[in-house]
Order: C-alpha cells, then structure tokens, then sequence
C-alpha cells in the first residue's frame, strides 16, 4: 500500500477557548509577529516565524473577537464582547487605553499611518479613533445595514471596507464624504476581509465562495466554490500565485490562484478552522480554531510519511517540546477568569 504524505504543522497552544482571529505583523527589524484573538479574553503575542509564545494581554472580561498589531508592531488592538477596545503597548503587554461602546465590539484595524484605529461591532456603527488624541470623541460612520463582522483600509486610508454578520456584501465607505461609494455584492455574508500586502487585491470569504476584487476599479477578477463553506481564505503576499481557505470541514486547503486548483489539503484541527493568514513574506501561514489551537504551515512542507506519525493523537516530539515549552511559561500567568465570558455577537 502506497504510504500517504501529510504536513507536519507547529502546533501552538495556549488559549483555553476557540481562536477566532489572526493578525500578522509587517517584517520589522525584529522579525515579524503574530496576534491571536480567542473567546478565552486573552489576545496572545508569538513570533510570527517559530510561533514562540512572547506574552499575553491582560484586561478583557469578554471574548475577544479581533486583534491586531500596528506597522511596527510597537502597539496592539483588540475588540471585545465587553462592549470595549483596547490598545495595548506590544512590548511591556500594558493597557494604554481602552475605547468604551455601547454594545458588543467585533472588529478593530489600524490604520496605514497608524494615527487611527477603526472598530465596528453590534452597535452598527463605524468608529474612528485618534490615537495621537486618545481621550478625543472618536469620527462616527454610521447607516451600516446590520452587525459589523469585519473591518479594513484601502487607499491611503481614504476609504474603509465593512461587512456585516446578517447581510450580504462588502460596502465601501469614502471618509471625504462618509458616504458608502461601492458594494461588492456576494450572496451570503461576508465573514473575511483581507487587503493584498501590494493593495492590488481584495479577499472575501462568504459561504462556500473565495472572490478575488480589483481593489482600485473593485471588479470581481476570480471567484471560486469551496468545498465546504469556509470561513477565512488568505492570498500568498510575496507572489500572488496561490491562497489558503478554512471553515467548518476543519482542514485547510491551499489553492492556485489562477486556476482555482487544490495544492494541498492539511489535516489537523479538531474543530472547524475559523481563520487563516499569510505570514508577510508568504513561507508559511496560520490557522486557528475552534479547538483553541494555532497551527504554522510551512508553503513548501515539511512532511513524514502517514505511517511515521506517533502512535493515536500524539504531537510530533519536536513540536510537543515548543508547546510544553509555552505551557511551562504560561503557568505562571493568569489566563483568563474563572467562569465562562460573554461571546454573543
């Protein structure tokens, strides 16, 4: 019997709920990071390359849904179901500030100059905060048609991307004018949103559809059926030639580009995978769960024959040292309170 080759993810543990976002930072002169958001209320900081946990954020009462880090990676943001965002000092984990709503907050992102930071939530309502001001009244974006689920700049930071949890589409918001300039119309909500690091391209998710826009004439250059429905699809930042999509079948798919061709198939999560990103210069890329687990994929794989795995559901040794290794320090910190959090939204 022909043995079958699987990829051999590092696993990172940690989070004791299910991880429901993930940011990567640009390649600094440290290296590069990334930040994970998890129902657990904790947001959590690794280096991006070897997912080495480095700290944890401290704070929230709630899940948090979104988190990300800053062009530098200097300052993080988190968005939370305790009706709150923060911002946070990347290096000493300490709060600088935390921005009140009304309702339940579920996305953040900074913007390109780094100067505002852009939250959305249950509250229907856009909101633009200046972080060089930070106790000043934030900018409003309102008439959203429902929830926000996500948030993005494009061009310059002139115009803000949104989607929400019970309609369809992306809208377009020109901050000249306030005023929505183009919907990129899906036929389910949208759940993903990414930017291409070149700004060429826009990425959306929504129900089993990967769709691929013009970012300057917003046009729809590829759409693609997946296989389940997904809930996150990433593009390959460095050449553009292939993308990654998870959702509720549990596995991660790698795609080409062009033709809409499945690369590759990983296996692992024991629950469905809830998002997925490329690491900045497209080597590797990340996926979280709803099994509280980070796993890094290498583009080019590592792999082992299926019949060289260790024995039932045991990590590979090499990966388990790293997670024992994480588990060890985070013994030491308070992860979380007793209880379950508020996650609705």
């Amino acid at each position: 019997m022909e043995k079958k080759k699987v990829a051999v993810p590092l696993v990172c543990h940690g989070h004791s709920r299910p991880v429901v976002d993930l940011f990567y930072s640009p390649i600094t002169p440290d290296g590069f990071f990334l930040i994970s958001a998890s129902k657990d209320s904790t947001p959590m900081l690794r280096n991006g390359e070897t997912g080495d946990w480095i700290g944890t954020f401290e704070g929230h009462k709630g899940a948090v849904w979104s988190s990300c880090l800053d062009n530098k990676a200097l300052r993080a943001a988190s968005a939370s179901a305790d009706f709150s965002a923060k911002l946070w000092d990347a290096l000493t984990g300490d709060e600088l500030h935390s921005f009140e709503h009304k309702h339940i907050v579920r996305a953040c992102a900074f913007s390109g100059d780094t100067h505002h930071l852009l939250t959305g939530g249950v509250e229907k309502i856009l909101r633009i905060f200046d972080l060089n001001c930070l106790d000043a009244a934030p900018r409003e974006v309102d008439n959203t048609s429902g929830s926000i689920r996500t948030v993005a700049w494009l061009h310059g930071d002139q115009i803000i991307l949104s989607s929400c949890t019970d309609t369809n589409g992306v809208r377009l918001w020109d901050l000249r004018s306030g005023k929505t300039v183009q919907t990129l119309e899906t036929k389910s909500p949208v759940t993903s949103v990414e930017v291409s690091c070149d700004g060429r391209y826009i990425t959306t998710a929504d129900g089993s559809t990967v769709k691929f826009w013009d970012s300057n004439h917003f046009g729809l250059v590829k759409s693609y059926n997946m296989p389940c429905n997904v809930e996150s699809a990433s593009l390959e930042p460095k050449n553009g030639n292939k993308f990654i999509a998870g959702g509720e079948d549990m596995w991660v798919r790698v795609f080409d580009f062009h033709t809409g061709e499945e690369l590759g198939c990983n296996k692992g999560h024991h629950g469905p995978v809830h998002c997925v990103r490329f690491a900045p210069a497209g080597e590797s890329y990340a996926s979280g769960s709803e099994d509280g687990t980070i796993r890094i994929w290498q583009t080019s794989p590592v792999i082992r024959e299926e019949s060289d795995q260790v024995p039932g559901n045991a990590p590979n040794p090499k990966v388990k040292a790293v997670a024992d290794e994480v588990n060890r320090k985070l013994q030491t910190l308070q992860v979380g309170k007793e209880g379950d959090t508020p996650e609705m939204g």
